[in-house]
């Protein structure tokens, strides 16, 4: 089984840095088999976050989560990702087909059945 790595394009708005709304940067999603729970979110320029990839799928749905990592939907296309950190918080907005692209090769990678549409 083999690392899932998937680049992508986000928009994002740190209390700390905001960045242009209409500026997409580039995200790295990555999961590792071996850790079959989690998945991660490196970040251009701040630290990588790991959480439960059953958090993300459930967040393409309906606001999942509490604590450091919350994901919810936004409208029909887009998703939002929020990290909270002791100096900041992270709004990291995916579209949606992205990130269920990324959650079926995760699947696919431990020999799982892919999520549902």
């Amino acid at each position: 089984m083999s690392v899932v790595e998937q680049y992508a394009r986000a928009h994002i708005v740190t209390d700390g840095d905001r960045v242009a709304e209409d500026t997409a940067v580039p995200v790295v999603l990555r999961y590792d088999p071996e850790q079959p729970r989690s998945v991660r979110v490196g970040l251009p320029d701040r630290r990588e976050w790991t959480f439960s990839r059953t958090l993300l799928e459930q967040g393409l749905r309906a606001p999942a989560g509490t604590g450091e990592v919350r994901v919810w939907p936004c409208g029909r296309v887009q998703t939002v990702v929020e990290f909270h950190s002791a100096h900041d918080v992270s709004v990291v907005q995916f579209e949606s087909k992205t990130l269920l692209r990324f959650l079926r090769r995760t699947y696919m990678a431990t020999a799982q059945q892919p999520v549902p549409r």
